[in-house]
């Protein structure tokens, strides 16, 4: 089995699932185990500095944070924060994922927000996305799912309604050339 992580799952034009529908999913861990990831194109209803109110972090008044938008990681734990960002050392609980991501769960970089100290690049997620032993596997071969390796650009500085058109772009393909259940021969 070829390892996903640090690739995005692009879910399929015909994707039924409404939760996955038209979605970029970015794969944080993918072993015999499984795989977790955090869906980065679809924003909530909830701007970082009202997240961050609500958890009682203090906010500098009038910052871009009013416009950061807060994502939709996935149906999984969706009480728990997962920040993508730009590698930089210093956080509690970091892992970097590739030369350009790393993911941080711990509070300290919610902290940082609004702050010098805050990553330049970053994307908060509540919630992932998590697959059993297989059955990513499984959704691959029934052509739910596309993959390409990670783009940063993609991810820290593409507009999110535009991310799944530049991931399935990078493929070489036109979506509409996408007929439901292709591959299947």
């Amino acid at each position: 089995m070829k390892s996903l992580q640090n690739h995005f799952l692009i879910a399929m034009p015909d994707m039924q699932d409404s939760f996955f529908e038209r979605t970029v999913t970015y794969i944080c861990e993918h072993n015999d185990e499984g795989a977790m990831g955090l869906i980065v194109n679809q924003p909530v209803e909830m701007t970082l500095q009202k997240l961050l109110q609500q958890i009682e972090i203090q906010v500098p008044g009038d910052s871009a944070l009013e416009r950061t938008h807060v994502y939709a990681g996935g149906p999984v734990g969706t009480d728990r924060g997962f920040v993508l960002h730009q590698p930089q050392d210093g956080w509690r609980s970091s892992l970097q994922l590739s030369d350009d991501i790393m993911i941080t769960t711990s509070k300290d970089i919610l902290e940082s927000f609004g702050s010098i100290h805050a990553p330049d690049k970053f994307l908060l997620t509540l919630g992932y996305a998590g697959w059993d032993a297989g059955q990513l596997e499984e959704e691959l071969a029934s052509n739910s799912w596309l993959t390409i390796p990670a783009d940063a650009d993609i991810l820290f500085n593409t507009p999110s309604n535009e991310r799944w058109q530049k991931a399935t772009e990078k493929l070489g393909i036109d979506l509409w050339q996408l007929a439901p259940g292709a591959g299947h021969a």
